[in-house]
């Protein structure tokens, strides 16, 4: 007993010196060191975090409770899914730029109930056209550090491997020369003119009173800033606009971005033209050019947002799409092919074995090195590189893989690659049944941490997930899109909507797209059970397994056995999920309505049910 209350207080005192959670200098995070036990729920299964979220009228879902909220807001005044997403991923431009902003990129997956379509979208930005081999090779050699996820270092020899490249002397892993052309500002611009029913007046508004305002600085993101800080020192835009007098913001502490608020509020006024060609244009190229980088206003103001066709393979009767390539949803198709095509090939079952049997964890992790294999190989931007998505996707390749998978030995993976990052998910669907999935990011914490400061956002990175060499299909070259992590789920069935959903977190995103609908599909699980069970995430460079704490616990010690390096992790290696499925009632009829008339205040013909990752700071929420 004395040994626990000298946790709480010094002088055998029974009050916590950090009563209600208040960080101190020395506890930053107070909560870390509480030796208390998890409670359980009162249904269901127990060790579900909180319920599902029901509404028919609207529902969001996302990493951060500021932009939910926004998302609702947006949903409740009679905007769409488009435009709740919108105003979604914009607040999380202003409170969550270790993960996402405006000087990063945009995916997303469309479903248009008028049209009965689901509609791709790319707006990754593409490289300067200064951008070559030779331009890189002529740089001073840089130490790549910071790069890793949730601010970890990243090791140079599995940068080398995933790349394609030495450390030193390709494209660097941070500052001006990491940034490709942001595509998020025409990624918004394109969602709105194409399906919106409202602009970036209303959209941004929530968003740039925000910034003005202030808001706390939330557990996660303390963290991760805490973690980049040093980096963010070697810039001083980045420093005076996410930190205090060179140090790290304190535990919910107001932070303010006026500066951020000035560039929104320019967009509100003037549109995309205000990013690509106005004055935040001319502040962007200047960033880089005083810094030793090539992008110029013509890179900036030739960008256009791609639509595309989402790709999609059939997984026991549901489609799941993803989007194409330079995006690297095939892998998690691909695995899934695997998956259904060679389980039963040894007789086996997952739902019958089931996640307590390692069994049905090494046929998951087997299957995933073959999948990442295929992607590191292979994947490019397509208008540059020749990507055989329609190969990899059929059955009759996945077929050809089950002699691969060893049920008694883990394997080496046949091809090294993969990066981590941080990114955002979000998503949204309306009254009217449209329903978006989407995926934002600035690539590794803080991006580039390089800051346009007069404008108060960083520039991604995603520029270093480039190669230089010039057998890859992903070699850097002049208005070439690079190699994206980020990727949006979208599940149909029998040609009807029913689901979106999408993981955060860089290289596994694919794994554990195919981990969620394995859950879903094959053990029956609800959106927010398949989030709060553990997961796995393996890394294709190093080749270490690592299981979330209790799954360790469970299942380690027998993958070991079967020669897996197996490591224990915390929630903070896997990623954090979203998801929104449909449920229709066969009672109510089609609705038959313009999507762009928001005087029909009938709900959906169903119920909407989300759910969102505990490993986050975020919610989903409905009305």
């Amino acid at each position: 007993m004395a040994a626990a209350l000298a946790i709480w207080g010094a002088s055998g005192s029974a009050q916590s010196p950090n009563a209600f959670g208040v960080p101190s200098a020395d506890k930053p995070q107070p909560s870390a060191g509480i030796p208390a036990v998890q409670g359980s729920r009162a249904q269901g299964w127990l060790g579900q975090g909180r319920s599902e979220v029901l509404a028919r009228h609207g529902i969001v879902a996302t990493s951060d409770p500021l932009a939910a909220q926004a998302g609702l807001d947006i949903l409740r005044q009679g905007g769409n899914a488009i435009d709740a997403a919108v105003a979604t991923g914009a607040m999380l431009d202003v409170t969550s730029q270790n993960d996402t902003g405006i000087g990063g990129d945009l995916f997303a997956l469309v479903w248009i109930a008028k049209d009965k379509k689901l509609y791709a979208l790319n707006s990754g930005g593409w490289a300067p056209a200064g951008w070559t081999p030779e331009f890189f090779a002529k740089l001073p050699p840089q130490p790549d550090s910071g790069r890793g996820a949730r601010g970890a270092p990243a090791d140079g020899a599995n940068l080398a491997a995933a790349t394609g490249r030495g450390a030193a002397r390709g494209v660097p892993g941070n500052g001006v020369n990491s940034a490709t052309v942001p595509g998020a500002i025409s990624g918004y611009d394109a969602l709105l003119k194409r399906f919106g029913t409202m602009g970036f007046k209303e959209t941004f508004e929530r968003a740039a009173r925000l910034a003005e305002d202030g808001w706390g600085l939330a557990e996660r993101r303390h963290s991760d800033l805490r973690n980049a800080t040093n980096g963010l020192k070697n810039d001083p835009d980045s420093a005076k606009t996410f930190l205090v007098n060179g140090e790290t913001p304190a535990l919910y502490s107001i932070i303010k971005n006026p500066n951020l608020a000035t560039a929104l509020r320019m967009i509100q006024a003037k549109g995309r033209d205000a990013f690509y060609k106005g004055d935040i244009a001319t502040a962007i190229v200047k960033k880089v050019q005083d810094n030793g980088g090539v992008m110029t206003k013509e890179d900036l103001a030739t960008f256009e947002s791609e639509w595309t066709e989402p790709i999609s393979t059939n997984y026991h009767g549901y489609d799941i799409a993803e989007l194409p390539p330079p995006g690297q949803g095939m892998a998690a198709l691909e695995m899934l092919n695997i998956l259904e095509v060679c389980v039963p090939k040894m007789n086996m079952n997952l739902a019958k074995l089931g996640p307590s049997d390692p069994e049905y964890w090494h046929l998951l992790v087997e299957a995933k090195k073959l999948a990442y294999s295929d992607l590191h190989a292979k994947n490019g931007d397509p208008k540059f590189s020749k990507v055989p998505v329609k190969e990899l996707l059929s059955k009759e390749y996945a077929a050809t893989q089950c002699g691969k998978i060893n049920p008694e030995q883990a394997s080496k993976p046949a091809v090294t690659g993969g990066r981590e990052g941080g990114t955002i998910y979000l998503t949204t669907a309306d009254r009217w049944g449209n329903m978006v999935s989407l995926i934002h990011s600035v690539f590794g914490v803080y991006g580039s941490r390089a800051t346009v400061g007069d404008y108060g956002f960083v520039l991604h990175n995603r520029g270093s997930a480039f190669s230089v060499d010039p057998r890859s299909p992903n070699v850097v070259a002049p208005h070439k899109r690079p190699f994206h992590t980020i990727i949006a789920g979208f599940v149909m069935k029998d040609g009807q909507p029913l689901m979106t959903f999408g993981n955060m977190g860089g290289s596994v995103q694919p794994e554990t797209h195919a981990q969620h609908m394995v859950n879903l599909i094959d053990l029956g699980m609800n959106v927010q059970m398949t989030t709060d069970a553990a997961r796995f995430t393996h890394n294709q460079n190093s080749n270490v397994l690592s299981l979330e704490q209790n799954l360790f616990n469970l299942v380690g010690a027998a993958l070991k056995g079967k020669g897996h390096d197996v490591r224990s992790v915390t929630g903070g290696s896997v990623g954090g999920y979203q998801g929104i499925l449909f449920t229709r009632d066969p009672r109510l009829p089609e609705p038959t309505f313009d999507r762009r008339a928001a005087t029909d205040d009938l709900p959906v013909n169903g119920v909407y049910r989300a759910g969102s990752d505990h490993r986050k700071d975020g919610q989903a929420v409905g009305w």
